[in-house]
């Protein structure tokens, strides 16, 4: 007689699957994201796993790397409650990278830099759950920008999307610089194509401050529409487009991460090293995840 088994309504593996690691609450608080780009719980927490072998190999892919969609799919992969990544607000991008790494590979990662003025490299190990407590004490995010007694603009974080493309705009431009520089290029051709990529990273700029903004109050109204806000920002006196441009620098340094802080060693402020110097820290990047510390 045959033996028949009813199907099973759930995997019985599931016990065994990946389970969250940590839990984290974003820095923007759950602001700036587009309606059905996440779902936060009630008490605020998002819940992160480590990432699955799939995950470590689209970072191995640099196409994926390149045009952003592999980290766009590692992050809704580790973080389900996100469901769209490339609206991510940068303020939010930090802690959420970090919180994959530790939930992944543990808090400790290792660095490797150049020590200035020298050839010595080093290496040196960054805790990242002081990292992530260096994010969440911030100054929280300010919208109002006043640029005189006429025009007050209310600016938020761009997205991940943003600044991916912006990268890959950057990158073109600098690979038109770069044939500008070979000899065997006519004057003509390479002032046409610096005229290209002088043109082109102004149009980048331009468009950052634009799509940063997303009201603009005048005397008679507030203006939300973003065509009209790109055709201001354009067309703007350059010392309101200045003024803008400065705030957003502010912004983003207040909600940068700060350099690690080195000291020299004898032999090498003796090989010409300062006495102390700063190490960025970055997380975009194939190796921020490419293995553990």
């Amino acid at each position: 007689m045959a033996n028949f088994k009813a199907p099973l309504k759930q995997n019985p593996l599931m016990q065994y699957m990946r389970q969250p690691k940590i839990y984290i609450k974003l820095p923007s608080g759950g602001a700036f994201w587009d309606p059905g780009t996440i779902t936060i719980p009630e008490n605020k927490e998002l819940p992160v796993y480590s990432m699955t072998a799939k995950d470590e190999l689209t970072f191995k892919t640099p196409d994926a790397l390149m045009n952003g969609q592999g980290v766009v799919e590692v992050i809704q992969s580790c973080i389900p409650n996100i469901k769209n990544a490339w609206k991510i607000p940068t303020i939010d991008l930090d802690v959420i990278l970090i919180a994959i790494r530790i939930a992944t590979y543990g808090s400790d990662m290792e660095i490797t830099h150049m020590v200035p003025n020298t050839s010595i490299q080093v290496d040196h190990v960054v805790n990242l759950t002081t990292c992530m407590d260096q994010i969440y004490s911030r100054t929280a995010w300010s919208e109002e920008v006043v640029i005189n007694d006429q025009i007050t603009c209310y600016v938020r974080p761009l997205t991940y999307e943003h600044m991916t493309k912006t990268s890959l705009k950057t990158f073109e431009a600098q690979k038109i610089m770069t044939v500008i520089n070979d000899d065997k290029i006519e004057d003509e051709e390479k002032l046409r194509l610096f005229n290209k990529s002088f043109n082109n990273m102004t149009d980048i700029t331009v468009a950052l401050i634009a799509d940063s903004i997303y009201a603009i109050k005048t005397p008679e109204m507030v203006v939300e529409d973003p065509k009209f806000i790109h055709e201001f920002v354009q067309n703007a006196d350059k010392d309101v487009f200045n003024a803008i441009q400065q705030r957003l620098n502010d912004l983003k340094t207040q909600n940068g991460l700060a350099p690690m802080v080195v000291n020299s060693t004898p032999e090498q402020i003796e090989a010409g090293a300062p006495a102390t110097y700063e190490v960025p820290i970055g997380f975009d990047n194939a190796n921020f995840f490419a293995s553990a510390s």
